[in-house]
């Protein structure tokens, strides 16, 4: 058991000394890199073989999910006619340890032909594909985490790692927002986590209102009527004035004898939290649970009620 823990240890030490080796070599070449894909008209097309293959299907996954198109491509098909993808506009991201792959090699020959641009992630970049490429990065690592060193371990965490790098160094530079990435994240607990209010919100006639003049019977039966257990107050141009919940009315009533008689803007608790429609759900979270509160008016910039966003409309998503 001592025995498989430690080489477990050690197979864990040599991935992340691989990648921690990688920290240095990142300048010129890998900012040239950088300046290609985001001077990209096109799509990023990432080829590789193999293992390398795999983690240009993860690469590509990640460029595409943060805003640059990008799909994998693999190379023995591209040379048996899948080539026609390829267009001049495109820059291609071939990954290749030993940078002399056959199969990659023979679709650099098409590329250089069409005019489209090559970023090369090697081992070796005096390689036939370091020296063919636009831009040549590096990953070679000192070795492999197989005690062998031979299973592909430590190169390919090494290029997972710098293609991780690069597509979050063009995150960046692209200015790719979090709205962004929830509107390509729609499906999942991330996705919910990520909704916007106004996607989630009561809105038009299911938003419980009552105008500052309003007396208390009648904001008692908005309140009743539409379910959220509390209504807005707002001003005769729809500009939120206040709030009143269910429990303001139950210490009003406790307090205040004649308090049916008194209007909206008697019980009031003015400038309420609001929040702008734009906000993502985890946001509108984190307020409620901060203030202890179960509801929020979502109001726009000029503090118009444009609805209402409950605890349960969270519940649903399943977010929590």
């Amino acid at each position: 058991m001592s025995a498989d823990l430690s080489l477990a240890r050690k197979v864990l030490e040599t991935e992340a000394n691989a990648i921690l080796e990688l920290v240095e070599r990142v300048g010129q070449d890998f900012a040239l890199a950088v300046d290609l894909l985001h001077q990209c008209r096109g799509r990023v097309i990432v080829t590789g073989m193999g293992k390398s293959g795999i983690v240009c299907r993860k690469i590509a996954a990640t460029l595409s999910s943060t805003g640059t198109p990008a799909f994998f491509l693999h190379p023995a098909e591209a040379i048996h006619g899948d080539l026609g993808v390829i267009q001049a506009d495109d820059v291609v991201l071939a990954l290749s340890y030993s940078g002399e792959t056959e199969e990659v090699l023979r679709v650099l020959e098409f590329i250089r032909r069409i005019g489209a641009k090559l970023i090369a992630v090697t081992g070796n970049p005096r390689s036939s594909l370091g020296l063919k490429a636009d831009v040549a990065l590096d990953c070679h690592v000192s070795e492999e985490a197989c005690p062998m060193n031979l299973v592909p371990t430590a190169s390919t965490t090494a290029s997972l790692a710098l293609g991780d790098a690069l597509a979050m160094t063009l995150l960046v530079r692209k200015g790719f927002r979090v709205e962004q990435f929830a509107s390509l994240h729609p499906g999942g607990k991330l996705g919910k986590r990520l909704m916007r209010a106004d996607a989630l919100m009561h809105s038009g006639d299911g938003v419980p209102r009552v105008r500052v003049d309003t007396p208390v019977r009648e904001v008692i039966y908005e309140i009743s009527s539409k379910g959220l257990g509390m209504t807005c107050v707002v001003d005769v141009e729809g500009r939120v004035e206040g709030i009143i919940t269910d429990g303001d009315l139950r210490r009003h009533m406790a307090t205040t004898p004649d308090v049916l008689v008194r209007t909206a803007g008697d019980v009031m608790t003015r400038t309420p939290v609001t929040i702008a429609p734009s906000m993502l759900a985890v946001e509108a979270l984190k307020i409620m649970e901060e203030r202890k509160i179960t509801s929020l008016i979502v109001a726009t910039a000029d503090r118009r009620a444009a609805g209402v966003l409950h605890l349960h409309d969270l519940w649903r998503t399943e977010m929590f």
